[in-house]
């Protein structure tokens, strides 16, 4: 058997191990031998689930990324983060208004912020999170809601924080408050709603269930589809 030259070594929970070069951390750790049951979601960027901390060797800096995006680098040293006890605040939201108060109310911590900018630095989506907190102190909700829209809920930018503001739960607050009360109204959903409970469609409806798999298909594969 010809012996492999692309092995780099890693370091997982202190214990070093030779990898291939061009795998992500999260498949390196299976490789490794490690069966991952938590701190695993999408594994295609999305979930957060596999926020991940790592140093290099005489490298003081740390870094921050997603176990499942993340090559593996020599001399690299891994901890991963399931979960971060950042505070998350119990609410009603219909109970809510979409103002400054209710941010500062449920999170006070909200105006200890320093603009460090380590949570931007900490982004594995690259958002301006200090941008966005910046915008939650002047209480525009849906500047907020728009900057942190690609947010995955992953925590880093709470881990990093020397203020102890969970950033990721301060904007998904304002997401939903401007998703309530802010957004501006689907009309034309309103109309399909009710079209639907005036049974507009329970004829097709009932035709599709009654149709077998491949007539579905052929169904499917005929539709309208907008350019």
């Amino acid at each position: 058997m010809t012996e492999r030259t692309d092995l780099i070594p890693i370091y997982i929970m202190g214990k070093r191990y030779d990898v291939p070069s061009t795998l992500t951390i999260m498949k390196a750790m299976e490789w490794a031998g490690y069966t991952l049951i938590r701190g695993v979601g999408c594994r295609g960027g999305f979930c957060g689930a596999c926020a991940t901390v790592y140093r290099i060797k005489d490298d003081p800096k740390l870094y921050f990324g997603l176990a499942c995006q993340t090559v593996v680098k020599p001399e690299m040293y891994l901890g991963q983060i399931p979960f971060f006890p950042a505070k998350r605040a119990t609410y009603d939201i219909t109970q809510l208004t979409p103002e400054a108060a209710t941010l500062f109310r449920l999170y006070p911590e909200l105006l200890r912020c320093l603009g460090c900018g380590t949570c931007t630095k900490a982004c594995p989506q690259e958002l301006n999170v200090k941008g966005y907190m910046a915008a939650a102190m002047r209480g525009d909700i849906a500047l907020v809601a728009n900057m942190s829209f690609d947010c995955i809920m992953c925590g880093l930018c709470a881990a990093r924080c020397p203020a102890e503001e969970p950033q990721y739960n301060i904007g998904i607050l304002a997401r939903r408050l401007y998703g309530r009360y802010l957004s501006p109204r689907s009309e034309h959903l309103h109309q399909r709603v009710e079209e639907i409970q005036a049974g507009k469609f329970s004829g097709t409806i009932a035709e599709l269930k009654a149709l077998n798999r491949e007539a579905l298909v052929e169904r499917y594969k005929a539709r309208d589809i907008e350019p």
